[in-house]
């Protein structure tokens, strides 16, 4: 039985590019332990995340990708807990776009592990909906944090700069669906699906 935990929350805001501005409800998602966590993007609300957090030490803050509803507060967070931001380098642009003058800490490649309390968080990139979009597994938990790239009724928007439809579908099938059928997908917007469910559509 693993101690490890996966906790949630929910921050509402805005996402904007290419000169629009929409209102968003992000899920935040933290996986720790009793002593160690890592937080899964980071949008909106310093304080929301932190409550979530709790005692714990932030080991990483890890963004799924760079759209300004998923990492809008990531440098605050930072300040606030000394944990290094992760973010995939084929997202500089995007993330550009939100913080110009700051910089995240450690590149995200695929195959890429990370350790948290006594599980592994495996690295997939899937581009499509952003070119550095990740999705995050652990095997022990049983469990996929996909971002903006899979939710519960198809992939995520595409159509916008910097994303491609026939990508996000190739990444989908290629990296997602190929997970056994009784993974919990846990999205960046609205309610958890599993890989099953979302192979049937």
């Amino acid at each position: 039985m693993t101690r490890t935990r996966v906790n949630h929350t929910t921050a509402s805001g805005t996402f904007s590019l290419d000169g629009q501005v929409f209102e968003v409800d992000n899920n935040v998602w933290v996986v720790g332990d009793d002593q160690e966590c890592v937080v899964i993007d980071t949008p909106h609300d310093v304080d929301r995340i932190l409550a979530v957090v709790g005692a714990r030490r932030v080991k990483a803050i890890l963004c799924t990708h760079a759209h300004d509803d998923h990492v809008r507060v990531a440098p605050r967070l930072q300040q606030q807990t000394q944990a290094p931001i992760f973010l995939h380098p084929h997202d500089r642009p995007l993330w550009q776009l939100t913080h110009p003058t700051e910089r995240w800490d450690v590149d995200l490649a695929d195959g890429q592990v990370i350790e948290v309390g006594d599980v592994l968080l495996e690295v997939i990139h899937t581009p499509g909906h952003a070119p550095g979009a990740v999705c995050f597994r652990s095997k022990e938990l049983g469990c996929v944090f996909t971002g903006d790239t899979l939710f519960q009724g198809g992939p995520g928007a595409t159509g916008r700069s910097y994303s491609g439809h026939d990508t996000i579908r190739a990444s989908i099938r290629d990296r997602l669906l190929t997970l056994p059928d009784d993974t919990v997908v846990h999205t960046g917007h609205g309610p958890d699906t599993t890989i099953g469910a979302e192979r049937k559509k």
